[in-house]
């Protein structure tokens, strides 16, 4: 199976749009440049792609062999086939920590480096996962809802475990504590889920965390702000995407597995992605607000040939319309509305060998509004 027929049939399966209300609304016209750091985002080492190769691509997991759970969980004859393909495949498996220090440092990262998450500490996580990657010998994160933990909830685990997984080197994030969606929190509630969760880590492991995932990968700019207030050093969503030096500390992409989502060629496919080189992001905030659909865009700032065949889809509405103004400036139109909830947008571009540029943003919108 070539490459493009690899990326075709993945991006079909995953971007089939739901059954959402149609509200057809004309292309917004115009370009709207709002610089993601002057925005209140924090850009990775500056606009322009830093001279040496910082790249990464992070993959995020939850459960293991848990088939109850399909949307959430990897099979281990999948999670299996990962390990040995980064085994044997020519990757690197870094810690997310050292990615992070790379990405704010400018520093070269090998090729095709690749970060291991795994969300909410469930006991799978402990019972399945770990004695595999101990045995693999590649550090990974584990980012932790500090309630479930407390609540004794079922098919979590324990401190007694998340302790020994931590002594043992395993990198431990906050998940905050109740898990929320913290884009419909107000920064009250955000600071509160921070402050209890960060003492509860401080409690149990003697330390806070670094880095932080966001529940359900849902952020804004006023959620960021009050993650970076907190001393956090990055943040990561769920939205696809490979890892550059042009992009926002604070929304770091992942690419997530599971049943579905989780066989070898999407897994090849994904590990080997690289950042598409782009600034000027609009807009600058994944909270939809009233300009919905938004204005959508960024500029090519690396020497990325063949943008006439770069292609972008939303979850939504399947294969956007792209408009390119000059050379560089790419604008994403769709005609509907964004739905409420969760809407990814992702754009890919054939990079040649078989790998593909890969940019994604997750965007959201209050089921309130």
């Amino acid at each position: 199976m070539t490459p493009r027929r690899m990326l075709r049939i993945a991006i079909t399966v995953a971007f089939s749009p739901p059954r959402v209300a149609r509200a057809a609304r004309a292309a917004l016209a115009g370009v709207c440049l709002a610089v993601l750091a002057g925005a209140g985002g924090v850009l990775i080492g500056g606009a322009a792609p830093a001279a040496a190769e910082t790249r990464a691509v992070v993959i995020m997991y939850h459960r293991f062999g848990e088939s109850r759970y399909p949307s959430t969980n990897i099979t281990l004859e999948q999670f299996e086939a990962h390990l040995r393909e980064l085994r044997s495949g020519g990757y690197r498996v870094l810690a997310l920590a050292d990615i992070v220090d790379a990405l704010l440092g400018g520093k070269a990262l090998p090729d095709r480096t690749v970060g291991l998450s795994i969300d909410d500490a469930f006991l799978s996580v402990y019972t399945e996962a770990w004695p595999r990657l101990k045995k693999a010998g590649f550090p990974f994160t584990l980012f932790v809802a500090t309630g479930a933990v407390d609540r004794k909830q079922s098919g979590y685990m324990s401190w007694d475990q998340i302790r020994e997984m931590a002594r043992a080197g395993v990198a431990i994030g906050s998940h905050t504590e109740t898990h929320l969606h913290m884009p419909d929190a107000d920064g009250a509630r955000n600071r509160g889920e921070l402050e209890r969760s960060n003492k509860r880590f401080e409690e149990e492991l003697g330390q806070r965390p670094s880095l932080i995932a966001y529940p359900y990968g849902e952020s804004s700019l006023a959620v960021q702000a009050v993650v970076k207030e907190a001393g956090f050093a990055a943040a990561l969503g769920q939205h696809s995407g490979a890892i550059g030096s042009g992009g926002n500390i604070f929304e770091l992409p992942r690419f997530a597995m599971n049943e579905n989502y989780g066989g070898l060629a999407r897994f090849k496919l994904v590990a080997n992605a690289l950042p598409l080189p782009v600034a000027d992001i609009t807009p600058a905030d994944p909270m939809i607000g009233a300009n919905n659909p938004p204005v959508m865009g960024f500029t090519i700032t690396g020497p990325v040939k063949g943008l006439n065949r770069l292609s972008c889809f939303s979850s939504h509405e399947g294969r956007a319309r792209l408009e390119r103004l000059g050379e560089r400036r790419i604008e994403i139109r769709v005609k509907q509305t964004f739905p409420k909830g969760r809407t990814r947008v992702n754009c890919t571009l054939h990079a040649g060998d078989g790998r593909w540029y890969w940019f994604g943003r997750q965007f959201y919108r209050s089921p309130k509004g």
